[in-house]
């Protein structure tokens, strides 16, 4: 084969394989180590394609801080994803539509731990908005979950 003909394959199947690794999102989360359902929300990300590492730390609400999440958005978790920051348990469909749609945000959020969100699925759900977190500090339902 060629050089030329040998460059072009490479291209071509470099082609291919680009769109499928960028379908999995690293995703860096930190939890308390006496949380339990941080895992099962990790556990959804994992089921929806995504790479989940997570990290215990004692002093969540330093992460939290850092991240610029205020304590009344905060939740169990704090998560990054691609530079943006992931408070709680977000669904990993609004976290794919996030990095499709890439705003000038922080990132996420769900507030509290409502049941029936991605790893609280016990008893009767309740519904719940997925906040964008603006970068002036003001905050717009990206989701709503009945």
């Amino acid at each position: 084969m060629s050089k030329s003909k040998t460059s072009l394959a490479i291209v071509f199947a470099l082609g291919l394989i680009a769109p499928l690794a960028a379908l999995a999102q690293d995703v860096t989360a930190w939890r308390s180590p006496s949380c339990g359902c941080c895992h099962l929300w990790a556990k959804r990300l994992e089921d929806a394609g995504m790479k989940v590492t997570m990290i215990d730390t004692r002093d969540v609400s330093k992460i939290k801080k850092e991240h610029g999440i205020t304590p009344e958005l905060a939740s169990c978790h704090t998560a990054i994803v691609e530079g943006y920051t992931i408070e709680g348990h977000v669904p990993a469909s609004e976290i794919k539509r996030l990095l499709a749609e890439r705003p000038d945000a922080i990132g996420l959020s769900v507030p509290g731990m409502p049941t029936g969100s991605p790893g609280m699925e016990h008893g009767a759900a309740e519904s719940y908005n997925v906040l964008l977190l603006k970068r002036d500090g003001s905050t717009e339902v990206f989701a709503h979950y009945p």
